[in-house]
């Protein structure tokens, strides 16, 4: 599939070159999804692509997170560094009155 598009896909001013047709069975909460989509002025087509686009974006986001976790997790002079300041917090926080 040839696609070009504007900086956002989620819209429907994309220029599509061809077009790749998608059935799909929803359950309740598709439906349900669909139709907040759709109650914001969007067809069923572009509520689907915007549904698409944004389940992209936010999976992205999810796997970059979850590699600056494993990242650091490995990095022993942030872990070192790390438990220096939960130490110091520890320690103020024993002399913090109640």
């Amino acid at each position: 599939m040839s696609v070009k598009t504007n900086e956002d896909p989620s819209t429907n001013d994309a220029l599509i070159e061809e077009n790749k047709e998608l059935r799909a069975r929803l359950d309740e909460a598709s439906e349900q999804a669909l139709a907040a989509l759709m109650r914001e002025g969007r067809n069923e087509s572009q509520a689907v692509r915007t549904a698409l686009v944004e389940a992209g974006r936010r999976r992205r986001r999810q796997a970059a997170l979850a590699e600056e976790v494993r990242r650091l997790a490995e990095d022993l002079s942030d872990t070192a560094e790390r438990q220096a300041v939960m130490a110091d917090m520890d320690a103020a926080s024993a002399d913090w009155p109640e």
